[in-house]
């Protein structure tokens, strides 16, 4: 069975729309309701009217966001505002960005998948999953017959094949080439050689596929090809409900950044040291935080405080308190700094999630304890792919909010229509 399938992408019609920054957002579940906003300001065409639409008081089984949802998108094809491609194909996408002044180029392409049933398939997972949010992504593929967004995947492809096919059409005009809010350059194009599509193919078969972000999206479209197979008792494997549109990059390429993601404590105690049985607790300049805190990360479990009353650099004391204290994984799964920061802080000290914000941006924590918003932050070091990799491949899963792959995939370059 194929693992990639080329499609006809549903797109932005560029004879209709000229500026596609103003089209494109964010994917759903990152944007808050003054992005959303801000959003659909830009244009009466912009994609968060129909991947997030609003709710209303009035709304019933047979009048809601979905049928919203699936209004807009109609009108928009009937307009000719989005327009499904001829041919089908494989579109390589580009990702130009800057992290501290250092320039980076992730390269990766959207195609569909082959689902199959959990047992066979060797696609892993790496995080849990909501049900609400299932359910509202669910509901919005069955209202739609459309996949509006990606799942965010990693491949190995050390000898770099995948780059070198898609080396040879970069000086071809591009789809569609925008700069988004935070300066990235997002650049399509599509490849519809079928010889190309096969070796690249052949390069992915039996490997196991890592799902970096969309673990909502992929499990929305397991449950729709499980509800649609129970509907229709002989299938050939190939009707559109087989497949999920994903986004595929490199694992072993320098340029897929994991982010941190940081932990803001609304209440948390100014006496640190009932921590001090576990943790070497230095106090330390706020200037030194993320370079020390990086070194510290190399060999051990560490995290930074920042509090109003100073910074702290807290580095577990002994790896063998690991397998004392945190009871259930993989020690791949007990090591992770988040677990190592849940069980021997979190827990210890009665905060629940529900008093937690989470932010892979460091001003975030900065600003919300200096305007006295928060008491607390702690500073993480990003998840490594190596631990990723074995977490997932154990058939574990990381706590949530544990990595932030960087940068996201924009939501509005390529549609899955499924009928």
């Amino acid at each position: 069975m194929s693992t990639i399938k080329p499609f006809r992408a549903v797109r932005y019609n560029s004879e209709k729309v000229q500026d596609i920054s103003k089209v494109v957002s964010p994917p759903y579940d990152v944007i808050n309701a003054d992005e959303q906003a801000e959003l659909e300001k830009k244009s009466p065409y912009n994609f968060v009217r129909i991947d997030l639409a609003k709710e209303t008081a009035e709304d019933d089984k047979d009048h809601n966001k979905y049928t919203r949802a699936k209004d807009l998108y109609e009108e928009w094809l009937k307009k000719g505002i989005l327009k499904q491609d001829d041919k089908p194909g494989i579109y390589f996408y580009k990702q130009e960005y800057k992290i501290q002044g250092q320039k980076y180029s992730r390269t990766g392409f959207i195609s569909l998948m082959t689902l199959e049933n959990e047992e066979e398939s060797k696609v892993v997972p790496h995080e849990n999953t909501h049900a609400h949010a299932v359910e509202d992504r669910l509901k919005l593929l069955k209202s739609l017959h459309s996949s509006l967004s990606c799942i965010f995947v990693c491949y190995s492809d050390r000898g770099k094949k995948v780059e070198k096919i898609f080396n040879r059409i970069q000086s071809n005009p591009p789809l569609a080439n925008v700069k988004d809010k935070d300066d990235v350059q997002h650049t399509i194009w599509q490849l519809t050689d079928p010889d190309a599509i096969k070796e690249i193919n052949d390069t992915l078969e039996d490997q196991h596929i890592f799902i970096a972000d969309g673990h909502h999206r992929f499990k929305v479209a397991m449950e729709y090809r499980q509800q649609q197979m129970a509907l229709h008792k002989q299938t050939t494997g190939e009707e559109p409900y087989n497949y999920v549109l994903t986004y595929f990059t490199n694992i072993d390429s320098k340029d897929l950044k994991i982010f941190p993601m940081h932990r803001i404590v609304k209440e948390f105690p100014q006496d640190l040291s009932p921590l001090e049985e576990f943790f070497r607790i230095d106090k330390i300049r706020k200037e030194d935080l993320v370079i020390l805190l990086a070194q510290a990360g190399k060999n051990e479990n560490a995290f930074g405080l920042y509090m109003r009353g100073g910074v702290w650099l807290m580095r577990l004391k002994n790896k063998r308190l690991i397998n004392d204290h945190v009871k259930e994984g993989s020690l791949d799964y007990k090591s992770l700094d988040a677990t190592i920061l849940k069980t021997f802080v979190f827990d210890r000290l009665g905060i629940s999630s529900h008093d937690i914000i989470y932010t892979k941006d460091l001003n975030d924590v900065t600003s919300m304890v200096n305007e006295q918003k928060a008491d607390a932050g702690f500073v993480l070091n990003p998840v490594k792919i190596s631990q990723l990799k074995a977490i997932a491949l154990n058939g574990e899963r990381m706590p949530p909010k544990t990595t932030y792959f960087y940068p996201k995939v924009l939501s509005g370059l390529t549609v899955y229509k499924m009928d």
